[in-house]
């Protein structure tokens, strides 16, 4: 715009003057820019961007190849366009980033009419978490530079990383755990040993069940009742507020706090025991459903970077809960749970105990995943703990000093204690708690 305003001054200056010769040359300027303008939108207005991903969820250190299409569909030749499929700040600034790219991921090329060009890139995924891929930014412009143009193209298409599971050497998964102290609300196990009583005999109940005298007494069959005893099965509960994280340990500490709840989960499903997941993280799914695509055009580069890249803030204060159960599936909920949280400063530790109390099963061990212990963590922990339930607290933490400061609060609650202080440490805290956990 500033060009024109330039030029008809120009015009109008050296028209008063009667310098044809400059008028003639702005004549010819205006004439240029008016054609530039116009042949950029139209340039601009015929491209379409179409993008292939070969996966859409993978596993942590796996790598996904992406394909992009761009396609004259004018009857006009390009003689140069940009194209940057664009990738979330997050997975790049760090070292080494979340996902590594190797390829074409910005390429510059010319079209002819009606014809189309395809670049390819690799996605490295060397952490979990959930990533848009695109959309894709694209700008085009004139010969001379006068007049470019940016828009935003091809909406994202969504990449699901999930979690390691790190193997826990020396767990013997065969192996059964002596009778705890409280009852099960939920008949996972019975010990023959203890009989509870004896009811009607019921289809399917085998022989050595029958209880033979109640049946001679009665004249009809009758079966015994088992007490139930075991403290079966795990609830990891993992905190994961951001004041909690120190951001000069980010993303190592956050990370290995992950690791470590797949890894507990891993080896509880590994048993056939009930596992699930309380957490205060927040859904990175949930928050991109509130993200929207600019497809209009902008008038810079930044402007399109921006709004091809939506960052949104989430207030939600809704805590994310895997149910505690038995099943096959449990572990693969867990794991696409974890893939896609990130922290969040909605509810605390202790706000999210009293939000998901009641959801938590007592016949389960609560293994407490922490990185920081305030005194409304210690508090909160211990109430359970009083409320009957088995709890154990792992905390994500350097220095031994602090660990020491950390576990004296929950230690004054009656809560057991572990530090994780680095990532080949897991394999050893899981083998020394595996018997005493649950």
């Amino acid at each position: 715009m500033r060009w024109f305003v330039g030029a008809i001054l120009i015009l109008v200056i050296s028209s008063l003057f009667g310098l044809s010769l400059l008028v003639y040359s702005m004549y010819a300027l205006l004439a240029v820019m008016t054609a530039s303008r116009l042949l950029t939108r139209y340039w601009s207005h015929h491209l379409s961007i179409h993008r292939t991903v070969n996966r859409l969820e993978v596993e942590e250190g796996h790598s996904i190849a992406v394909n992009v299409t761009v396609t004259n569909t004018g009857a006009l030749p390009i003689p140069w366009l940009l194209v940057e499929d664009t990738l979330p700040r997050r997975a790049t600034m760090y070292r080494p980033p979340a996902l590594e790219t190797s390829g074409d991921r910005i390429t510059l090329a010319s079209l002819g009419p009606r014809k189309s060009k395809s670049f390819y890139y690799q996605l490295r995924c060397n952490r979990r978490g959930y990533f848009p891929i695109g959309p894709a930014m694209l700008e085009t412009g004139d010969l001379f530079g006068l007049y470019r143009l940016f828009r935003v193209l091809a909406p994202p298409e969504y990449l699901q990383v999930l979690p390691k599971v790190i193997p826990l050497d020396g767990f013997d998964i065969a192996s059964r755990r002596p009778m705890g102290e409280i009852k099960m609300t939920h008949r996972l196990f019975e010990d023959p040993t203890r009989i509870a009583g004896v009811r009607a005999y019921q289809a399917g109940d085998p022989i050595n069940r029958v209880n033979w005298a109640a049946t001679a007494r009665t004249g009809t069959l009758h079966s015994k009742v088992y007490e139930p005893s075991s403290i079966a099965g795990a609830t990891i509960v993992l905190d994961f507020h951001q004041e909690s994280f120190a951001k000069q340990h980010e993303p190592i500490r956050s990370e290995m706090a992950i690791s470590l709840a797949v890894a507990i989960a891993g080896a509880v499903q590994e048993t056939g025991q009930q596992v699930g997941l309380v957490t205060n993280a927040r859904d990175a799914a949930e928050r991109m459903k509130r993200e929207t695509l600019a497809t209009t055009e902008v008038k810079s580069r930044a402007e399109a970077r921006s709004a091809a890249i939506v960052e949104k803030g989430n207030d939600h204060l809704v805590p994310q809960v895997v149910q505690t159960r038995r099943g096959g599936e449990q572990m693969a909920l867990i794991r696409k749970m974890l893939a896609r949280a990130e922290l969040t400063d909605g509810l605390t530790l202790a706000q999210l105990i009293t939000e998901t109390v009641s959801r938590i099963p007592r016949d389960a061990t609560v293994i407490a995943v922490l990185t920081e212990s305030t005194v409304e963590t210690a508090l909160a922990l211990g109430n359970l703990r009083r409320s009957g339930f088995t709890v154990t607290a792992i905390i994500n933490i350097f220095d031994e000093y602090e660990f020491a400061q950390a576990a004296g609060k929950l230690l004054a609650e009656g809560i057991r204690c572990r530090q994780l202080n680095n990532l080949d440490n897991i394999s050893t805290i899981c083998q020394e708690q595996a018997y005493s956990w649950f």
